[in-house]
């Protein structure tokens, strides 16, 4: 049997992305995507001063920590023979941000985030924007164009009536959601100051409970609370009906309490979302002044995405060795 060291050797070694470009290509081909006025733009390598000085003050970000952390990821790293990560300070800082620059709490990270796409290969086989567009293309999950006061990016996530799960299985959901976490990952702003979720249920029902295993439950419970490299600052349910009071007996068990305390219940009370999210940061069914695009907002949002296929193209070769990928 071969070596982790000699498997790790024939491995053709994935394509190099470099953001700047993809960006740039995003900036020039992609639709735009107009929230009345507003326009949705995927903030890639983009900072500032709000956002260095945040990063200092929050996440212990200095060049003498960034320098260190790095050094010592990449040392840890060099011990698990078996995962095939790109060199890259770009892909460290990706998992060295969420964690405040601790290395051996990234090194954690990195582990349970490749080994959650080894247990669930049936998600991650072939999971490229051209192949698994379902659930962005309904609509289903996508990004505000403003962020909070505090730099955050918003997520919506429609889990209600505007999700019909003969059309978009809980697979499917559940990887227009990866895709989705994707950005949040990869955009320096919000690998700064975090995330919110906002989980809209109006109109969930009995069927659509009867979709709803355990099994399912437990995988996304996994990825959001142990294995997604974002700074979680909230998921906020709104318009929540006793019927979702069912549904979430069935995710209950498998959260533990940092998440628990992430978890916001508004219902309609607008005044209490806007507690956590500024007003011009939400949308106008929600008590907030952003107006929804017009026409098939979710198919453009997926035309917009299509610029990042490269790096998802890219994504694919990295993970834990198996003989099989020799």
């Amino acid at each position: 049997m071969a070596s982790s060291a000699t498997m790790k050797e024939n491995i053709k070694s994935p394509p190099v992305i470099c953001k700047q470009e993809m960006y740039e290509h995003w900036k020039k081909n992609a639709p735009k995507i107009m929230f009345g006025e507003h326009q949705l733009s995927i903030e890639v390598n983009e900072t500032g001063d709000f956002f260095l000085q945040k990063a200092k003050e929050e996440l212990r970000e200095t060049p003498e920590v960034v320098a260190e952390s790095i050094k010592e990821l990449k040392d840890l790293l060099a011990g698990e023979p078996d995962l095939h990560l790109p060199d890259m300070e770009d892909f460290y800082v990706t998992f060295l941000r969420p964690c405040k620059w601790y290395a051996k709490s990234a090194f954690s990270l990195i582990k349970r985030y490749y080994r959650f796409r080894q247990n669930y290969p049936h998600i991650y086989k072939d999971l490229l924007l051209t192949k698994e567009k379902t659930a962005l293309c309904a609509g289903l999950i996508y990004p505000l164009p403003l962020r909070t006061k505090e730099g955050c990016r918003v997520l919506v996530v429609e889990a209600g009536k505007r999700w019909k799960p003969k059309e978009v299985s809980l697979n499917d959901f559940f990887k227009g959601l990866i895709f989705i976490c994707f950005l949040a990952m990869v955009e320096y702003r919000t690998q700064i100051a975090g995330t919110h979720i906002i989980l809209d249920v109006e109109g969930l029902s009995l069927s659509h409970l009867t979709y709803l295993t355990p099994t399912f439950a437990k995988m996304l419970v996994d990825f959001i609370q142990k294995c997604l490299p974002t700074r979680l600052k909230g998921i906020h349910i709104v318009n929540q009906s006793f019927i979702f009071n069912m549904g979430y007996a069935i995710f209950k068990p498998f959260l533990d309490e940092k998440i628990r305390k992430r978890l916001h219940f508004h219902g309609t009370n607008w005044d209490s979302l806007k507690s956590f999210i500024d007003k011009r940061s939400l949308l106008r069914r929600h008590g907030g002044e952003i107006k929804m695009p017009e026409g098939e907002y979710g198919v453009m949002l997926w035309q917009n995405m299509l610029s990042c296929e490269p790096a998802f193209e890219a994504d694919q070769h990295y993970g834990y060795i198996t003989n099989k990928d020799i």
